[in-house]
């Protein structure tokens, strides 16, 4: 195995990464913006205000997104397979 491909193995890991939890960090960053807006209009300092509906908006948001994360997973997870078959262990 070369070094050149446990590189490209790694760079492609991290985009992956990047590219699965995006959906999640985007929702959870949007409604926590709109939450502070709403705390800062109305001055209720709940604590609790600012956890709970990024807690819900990130769970469905993974629900909706879980078929395309597998999908990307599965692809990113045969090309490994296919490069090491490929290179030859």
């Amino acid at each position: 195995m070369s070094p050149e491909f446990v590189i490209e193995i790694g760079r492609r890991a991290l985009e992956t990464v990047l590219l699965i939890s995006a959906p999640m960090l985007l929702s959870g960053m949007v409604v926590g913006l709109l939450v502070s807006v709403f705390q800062a209009a109305t001055q209720i300092n709940e604590q609790t205000m600012t956890f709970v509906p990024k807690i819900v908006v990130v769970m469905l948001t993974l629900i909706l997104f879980a078929p395309w994360i597998i999908n990307i997973l599965l692809t990113f997870t045969t090309g490994i397979f296919e490069g090491i078959a490929t290179v030859g262990g």
